[in-house]
């Protein structure tokens, strides 16, 4: 399997800045075995069954960008650098881990100043990664963090525009509840209310699941043999509760249907650690053309770049052949593409025929 086999045209104007409003008006490709369906994603009552489980992911993201300056003694009187920082995780010693720009222009030891109350303190710095402690922690930091931090957008949005106020409530599900992700599990970005309520009432049924989504989720595959790529590890929770909901909904021959491919990774890494049991911990997990799904019988998800791993998972659930026609179909029918884009399901089997 080369790199290459995962590759497409995509026009630039496909890429979507802004999500649609409301959220469930999107536009919702249907891959149904063979066929493609054109719909929006409300119509997900038409084509989801009662007992039909859904997997989501509750992670919340932090506005995980930040700007601020250093300030520097010369022989010329003060001096002052601009520094911006992406935050990736907490670590063990009580800092964070954040890719800093430029790093070239902090010291350790040096203190950047982000707002009136949010500064931190270079500690070191590892793999091309600062460790920044924060003079502030627990709710404080989360309150300071809240007022200056901007959403970490992702990199093709980041460079068409800067974050603004809208992100906070776009770039967030509302479902989101366990603090952690530096980018959003997007194809559940497509929900809201209303639809929730009337996926409930025709019978389709909720679990949560946690993976914190990590910013290695845009790195890009860098070996032409995709066999051979490392995948970024996440950390991931799934509850006892969670765990038994979709042992029932296998028990009883529900579908079993992940919103996002970071549900759709954390419930099949469970299933090869011990089965439908609770799990936690970290998660490396790479999905490619010929992986055995253990858990998974649909897929909702938004539509992917270029050679990507998320490409590849695609094309293990859906076949690369079949994954090629939907994206060509996705093109030409001008879907909007990646993180703010259109939605598609993906059912490999056409054992659950659209109900009249």
């Amino acid at each position: 399997m080369k790199l290459t086999d995962f590759d497409f045209d995509l026009p630039e104007r496909l890429i979507a800045t802004r999500p649609a409003s409301p959220r469930s008006s999107a536009r919702l490709l249907v891959a149904q075995g063979d066929a493609i369906h054109d719909h929006v994603v409300t119509d997900l009552t038409e084509w989801l069954q009662p007992g039909d489980l859904l997997v989501l992911n509750d992670t919340r993201v932090i506005p995980a960008r930040l700007f601020g300056h250093r300030t520097r003694d010369s022989g010329q009187g003060p001096t002052r650098a601009k520094i911006e920082a992406t935050l990736l995780e907490p670590r063990a010693d009580g800092t964070w881990s954040a890719l800093i720009k430029p790093l070239k222009k902090l010291k350790p030891g040096e203190v950047v100043v982000f707002s009136d109350r949010l500064s931190a303190t270079l500690q070191g710095v590892e793999d091309g990664q600062g460790h920044l402690h924060f003079n502030l922690s627990g709710d404080d930091f989360d309150a300071a963090l809240a007022e200056a931090g901007a959403m970490p957008l992702p990199p093709y949005i980041a460079a068409k525009r800067p974050a603004d106020a809208r992100d906070k409530t776009d770039y967030q599900t509302v479902w989101a509840k366990n603090s952690g992700a530096v980018a959003a599990p997007t194809a559940s970005l497509h929900f809201d209310k209303a639809l929730l309520e009337a996926l409930a009432a025709r019978g389709v049924q909720f679990t949560h699941v946690t993976l914190h989504v990590g910013a290695g989720t845009f790195l890009p595959v860098k070996v032409d043999d995709v066999t051979t790529h490392k995948m970024h590890a996440e950390w991931g929770q799934v509850s006892a509760k969670a765990a038994q909901d979709i042992a029932d909904a296998k028990a009883r021959g529900a579908r079993v249907i992940p919103v996002g491919t970071t549900a759709l990774r954390l419930i099949e890494t469970m299933a090869r650690d011990g089965g439908i049991a609770p799990w936690e911990g970290d998660t490396d997990i790479f999905i490619y053309p010929g992986f055995d799904f253990q858990v998974t019988d649909g897929l909702m998800t938004n539509f992917h770049l270029p050679k990507s791993t998320l490409m590849m998972l695609v094309s293990a659930l859906m076949g690369q052949n079949r994954v090629r026609r939907i994206y060509a179909h996705a093109v030409e029918q001008e879907y909007r593409f990646f993180s703010y884009g259109d939605a598609s399901l993906l059912l490999p089997s056409q054992k659950s025929a659209k109900p009249t």
